[in-house]
């Protein structure tokens, strides 16, 4: 007697392969969110540790505030501006002469506490001539070290540097955050080391920024805009949702947080008066 051997069916393949197929459906949104939302951690744990040691360097400095960069011929000579982060020359990036390396266990570098994981090296171009990794974290200089952010430092350096204690609303004020600057083009954005306000101040008075430096870059789907990781003064640090009346590129995501500068960019801005 021939024993029939047991298999299965076309029918019942192609089942298979369907439940299989919406179960695969199911799955990769989800691991996609998972993905997204460990990335969001990394980079929250990475402008924790940024805040801290920029405490630490404060703690060194009776006080007062880090600089954003030692930029003016005075400072530096004919030398590289000197960031917070280090220094961006053609051959390579010194990372001991950032104001933060004494006070951080931590190098520059990809996947390192300077950059985003969700802005990896190789999604963006260093300003300058180096060709390796900066940071993708932008530091708020426009309000705590006016006269030491360059490009604005000669319009706005009136302003005192702050000391930490001086600090208005400091559990609302973003020291740190993501940053990029809109490359435009088809380019590739450029790093930013300045978290640029809303509004920028000029003889006249307030003007809109054009070119904000705030990046939308986290849970970020299809044509909405993504959350924004931001480290306080209080050592807090929050993930902020972008709006769409925030956005001004719509192809970056790249804005502020609000249209004004209140409370997290420059909390006295309304108090802003050149001297005569």
């Amino acid at each position: 007697m021939t024993k029939e051997r047991a298999g299965f069916t076309l029918i019942e393949l192609l089942v298979c392969i369907a439940i299989i197929a919406v179960l695969v459906g199911m799955l990769v949104p989800a691991l996609a969110t998972a993905r997204q939302s460990a990335r969001t951690t990394v980079c929250s744990s990475n402008q924790r540790q940024l805040t801290l040691a920029w405490t630490l360097y404060a703690g060194e400095f009776k006080d007062r505030a880090m600089p954003l960069a030692y930029w003016s011929f005075a400072e530096i000579g004919t030398g590289p501006v000197v960031y917070w982060w280090g220094t961006n020359e053609a051959s390579s990036v010194d990372h001991d002469r950032g104001f933060l390396t004494p006070f951080l266990d931590a190098k520059l570098g990809k996947a390192s506490a300077y950059e985003c994981p969700s802005q990896g090296w190789g999604t963006y171009r260093p300003q300058g001539a180096a060709k390796q990794p900066t940071s993708t974290y932008g530091y708020n200089g426009y309000y705590l070290s006016p006269a030491k952010t360059p490009g604005w430092g000669e319009s706005i350096g009136f302003r005192p540097w702050r000391r930490v204690f001086e600090i208005d609303q400091p559990s609302l004020l973003a020291v740190f955050a993501d940053a990029m600057l809109a490359g435009g083009g088809g380019v590739k954005d450029f790093s930013s080391a300045l978290l640029d306000p809303p509004m920028l101040f000029e003889d006249s008075g307030w003007v809109r920024n054009e070119y904000p430096t705030t990046a939308f870059r986290h849970s970020r789907f299809k044509d909405q805009m993504g959350d924004c990781v931001a480290a306080r003064a209080d050592h807090s640090v929050a993930t902020v949702r972008g709006r769409p009346e925030w956005r001004v590129d719509s192809s970056t995501y790249i804005s502020s947080i609000g249209e004004v500068n209140d409370p997290c960019y420059v909390p006295d801005w309304k108090r802003w008066v050149r001297p005569r």
